[in-house]
Parts: structure tokens; sequence; C-alpha cells
């Protein structure tokens, strides 16, 4: 780790986490205007418009490990460059679609591959900046480094949506296109000097003895996951349901609130723990969701989408520091991208099972349904550090042969 005040250290995590911003705009910017483009230019199903969008993400959960085990090897920098070079090259591909639009499925084809590079540049951009700002800043500022990653995620995403339809109601795909290509190639500018880490040669460890070590962790952020990917697909539909207004409302207040809370109480998780940290703001989340499933009006739906954004804010950092704290250093970079995996599974599986439930339960239980499992949340979260070792202030992580017990002996390979 460089020797860094705590002023450069401040000022060094800003460049990384602006850079993450302009890097991440790269998802937000199409992620509303895709479909129209998919719908209205190339005239095509409603299946394929969901492959198109659905694709990128199977493509970041499946890239995870990668992308982990690349940071662990080549360095966080490293392993955040070849992220931007993926995004970039999307952005070409979305310009060749646009050219072979008078061919739908050529085009639509096109946009896939595109897709599914965007999905594998975000894997490694995330992935490599959590690693690189724990190199930079120290495991002690994990929750730091981890919150300012989450606020500059975020902000690109609530940013890019409506940028996006705004570019392409002006001058269609193109414009959108050219800026994902630019985008990247401004963020290469934002962490230039930056020094970056070399990680010396090690034995490549399996993925499945990483999940070993944060099962846990990653259990609570799928259980936790859930709140949110409820209140994002069926908050709208309910409200619909219910004949209320202010809609839109609903992810606002939840994204003011998600905000706030992440900016003010950033270092929280540094300073109390992250278990301490989870487990208070599960609670939280669950009775956001709670408020939400017994709203006699919109106006207390709101509020209750207001308070799971509070609670839902520092879980992803609290959680992640719990996963620094299990790991050795040199496969930090595989146990976070193995970790963030689990929130994607929660994002991806919530929607359509819960789809299936709700034509017999209704909308309304949904919400109740991921309250308890919040909660359920809150209590892995309250056993989460009495069943692994956890690194103590002033304790040094035991070799990795013997925290994995990798690479095997010969005798137990014989």
């Amino acid at each position: 780790m460089p020797a860094l005040t705590q002023h450069s250290t401040s000022i060094t995590l800003f460049r990384i986490s602006a850079a993450m911003f302009l890097n991440y705009l790269t998802i937000g910017i199409p992620l509303v205007m895709l479909p129209l483009y998919v719908q209205q230019q190339l005239h095509l199903s409603d299946l394929l418009i969901g492959i198109a969008v659905g694709s990128q993400f199977i493509a970041t959960l499946l890239t995870r490990g990668a992308a982990g085990r690349k940071a662990d090897t080549s360095g966080g920098r490293r392993t955040v460059i070849t992220g931007q070079f993926y995004c970039a090259a999307s952005g070409l591909l979305m310009l060749v679609s646009l050219i072979a639009h008078p061919v739908p499925l050529l085009a639509w084809a096109i946009l896939i591959v595109g897709r599914v590079l965007l999905g594998i540049g975000e894997s490694f951009i995330l992935t490599g900046n959590l690693t690189w700002g724990m190199w930079l800043a120290g495991s002690t500022h994990a929750g730091q480094v981890i919150s300012w990653n989450g606020m500059a995620t975020y902000g690109a995403l609530a940013i890019g949506a409506p940028l996006g339809l705004s570019l392409y109601a002006r001058a269609g795909l193109a414009l959108p296109a050219l800026l994902v290509v630019l985008l990247p190639i401004i963020a290469s500018g934002v962490i230039y000097g930056i020094p970056g880490n070399i990680p010396t040669a090690r034995p490549r460890v399996p993925v499945l003895r990483v999940v070993g070590l944060v099962w846990r962790p990653g259990t609570g952020l799928v259980l936790q996951g859930i709140g949110f990917a409820t209140l994002s697909a069926f908050t709208a539909l309910w409200f619909n349901e219910r004949h209320w207004d202010n809609t839109g409302f609903a992810m606002t207040l939840f994204g003011i609130a998600f905000i706030a809370v992440r900016f003010f109480c950033a270092k929280f998780p540094d300073r109390y723990g992250g278990a301490t940290v989870a487990t208070f703001s599960l609670l939280v989340e669950g009775t956001g969701l709670a408020v939400m499933w017994a709203a006699p009006s919109a106006g207390a739906a709101l509020i209750g989408a207001a308070i799971t954004g509070c609670g839902c804010s520092l879980m992803f950092p609290s959680l992640g520091v719990e996963v620094v704290r299990r790991v050795p250093p040199e496969i930090r970079g595989t146990a976070l991208g193995v970790w963030s995996a689990f929130q994607d599974l929660a994002y991806g599986f919530t929607g359509p099972i819960a789809g299936l439930l709700t034509p017999f339960i209704g909308y309304q239980q949904v919400f109740l349904l991921a309250a308890a499992c919040a909660l359920l949340a809150r209590r892995l979260s309250i056993s989460c550090c009495g069943n692994i070792k956890l690194l103590r202030r002033g304790e040094s992580f035991p070799p990795l042969s013997q925290r994995l017990r990798w690479p095997p002996s010969a005798s137990s390979q014989g």
C-alpha cells in the first residue's frame, strides 16, 4: 500500500470514484433508451427486447469471478482499464448496430454482443475499482471505499437513464453510442498518474473455495437485495392497482434517502463494524417494507419507500467490510467479485419469482415477503461474526495455504 496522508487519500479516492461515475454512465445511458431502440427502430418483439436488456446482467454475473482473479493477479488499476476497454467497445458496436439496422436481426445480434461486452466491462470496472481503492486507502477504510463507489454508481444510473432518453429523443442511437465510447476515455484521464499495485504471483485459488469464505455475507446480500428488487419492480404496479398517484416518487424518495445516508454515514461500517451496521440497517429496511405493506395511502407508502432507502444504503459497504475481514489480501479481488455476484442473483431472480407469486397473493403481500427476507438477513448478520475467525486490529492473516488449505498437498492428492 502506498504511503498516503489522510488528505491525499481522500483526493485519490475522490478521483477513482469520479472515474467510476463516468465509467458507470456507460451502463446508465443505454439502460432505459435501449428497449426503445429495439422496439421503435428494429421493430422486434418484447422477448428480444428482454434478451437485449438481460444479456448485460447475465454477462456481469458470469464474469464476477474472472474479474476478481484479474484484480488479484494484475492489480486493480489494470483491471479497471481492461473494463474501460470493454465498455468503449460496446459503444462502438452500438454504432455498428445502427449502421446495420436495415437488417433488424443482424443489428440486434450485434447489439447483443455489445451488451455482453458492456456486462463484462461493468464487472471488471467495479471489482477492479474496489480492489484498487482498498489497496490505496488500506483495508481499515474498506467501508468508505465501497460507500464512495456506491454513490458513484447509483448517481451514474440516476443521471444516465434520463440523459440517455434525452439524447435518444434528439439524435437517435448515434449520440448515446458515441458518448459510451468517449466516457471511458475521459475516465482514463481522471485516473492518470494514480499508482497501481502489481501483485506477486500466487497459486490460483478455485472460486468455490472463496465462496466458502464469503457465503454468509453473500446470503445476507441476497436477502437484503430482495427488498430493493421488489420495490423497483412492483411499486408502480401496486400503486396502479390501488389507483394511487405519484408512482414515480417512490423510487425518487428511495434514491434521495439512499444517497443521503450513504453520504453522511459512509464511515460507519469502518468505525462501528460491518456486522453491527448491517444488523441495524436491515431492521430499518424491514420496517420500511412493512410500512409499505400496511400503507393505507400513497403518502404512507412513500414514507415506507424512503425508510427502505435508508435501510438499504449501508448494506453493501457493511457486508463488504465483513468480506474484507474474512479474506487474505491476495484473494481480495476474487472474494469481492464472488460476493458481488450474490447481489446480481437477488436483482436477477426476485422479479421473475415474485411475478409467479403475485397472481396468487397480490402485489401487497410481496412487500411483506420482502420485509421477512430483510429480517431473516438481520438474523444472519447477528450470527455473522461467530462462525469464521475475523481479523482484529494488529493481527495478520495466516498464510493463504493455511487459510484455504490450498494448494492441496501431495498426500491429499494421492
